[in-house]
């Protein structure tokens, strides 16, 4: 379908447009000497950006979809009732905004149904701004985004990190087992946070492969659509079709899919 057709192509100019003023708010408490001294004052620094960004997002949104309730849980999984949902990140990667790190953004993501059907995220730094419609493709600014065209897990860049903090030894252990067998079956892996931003280089077929145990809903929907909408695949760590309600993840260019699936279940046969 032309975007310019999409049903929902006015609604996402308008959430473009919210999600680069809020992310410029936010670009003006940025700076690249910023320096933590300890957990309370990371915790402070976070909620102060948090705070202006929502601030910002929020009434805009509500406006912009009046019959879109709001997702007050930005750490919350699972699926959400029934209805329209604005899901946001005011912003993602806040950790590395306030370290003075440039890996950080604003989202906004409409969900239908446990279905999410449009998203708009701005890289203030960079001045990127990465949209999907669902049915409409991805973009990066004016331009159409494919994911990678890789066969060979061999010859793949990949990538995975933490969801939240203290997510718990059992986590921990997956995570660690996942990074040494990708470690033998790819080319790099990469662990960084915050998972939008390993996303976006997925649809952009920089990056071939991300997965993650666990998950946050703000941390995902963005990307999932992305990738999707770029024509990757997007799926649970066994290969089915992902959804709001999974309890992992794995968004890769479509070959890749099943050689990963296997990979991460430690069921590799090389």
């Amino acid at each position: 379908m032309n975007p310019l057709n999409h049903p929902d192509f006015d609604l996402l100019q308008q959430v473009v447009q919210v999600v680069q003023s809020a992310a410029q708010a936010v670009l003006a408490r940025f700076s690249a000497d910023a320096r933590p001294r300890d957990r309370n004052d990371i915790g402070n620094m976070i909620a102060a950006n948090d705070t202006i960004s929502r601030d910002i997002l929020r009434p805009a949104l509500s406006a912009a979809c009046a019959t879109a309730r709001w997702d007050d849980d930005e750490a919350g999984a699972g699926a959400l009732p029934p209805g329209a949902w604005w899901v946001t990140d005011p912003v993602e990667g806040a950790i590395n905004h306030i370290h003075g790190l440039p890996d950080w953004g604003v989202t906004a993501t409409l969900v239908r149904d446990n279905l999410p059907v449009l998203t708009a995220v701005h890289l203030p730094l960079s001045g990127d701004t990465y949209t999907a419609l669902r049915g409409g493709g991805a973009w990066l600014n004016s331009t159409r985004l494919h994911v990678s065209g890789k066969t060979e897990l061999n010859a793949a860049m990949v990538g995975t990190g933490q969801a939240v903090p203290n997510e718990g030894s059992a986590v921990y252990q997956r995570m660690g087992q996942s990074v040494t067998a990708m470690l033998e079956a790819a080319l790099v892996v990469r662990v960084s946070v915050p998972a939008t931003l390993q996303l976006v280089q997925v649809a952009a077929g920089r990056q071939d492969l991300f997965w993650q145990y666990s998950q946050v809903r703000s941390g995902l929907v963005a990307g999932a659509l992305l990738v999707a909408e770029a024509g990757g695949s997007v799926t649970d760590l066994d290969g089915t079709p992902w959804h709001l309600g999974s309890s992992d993840f794995l968004a890769s260019a479509p070959a890749l899919m099943a050689p990963a699936v296997s990979i991460l279940a430690g069921k590799d046969t090389r």
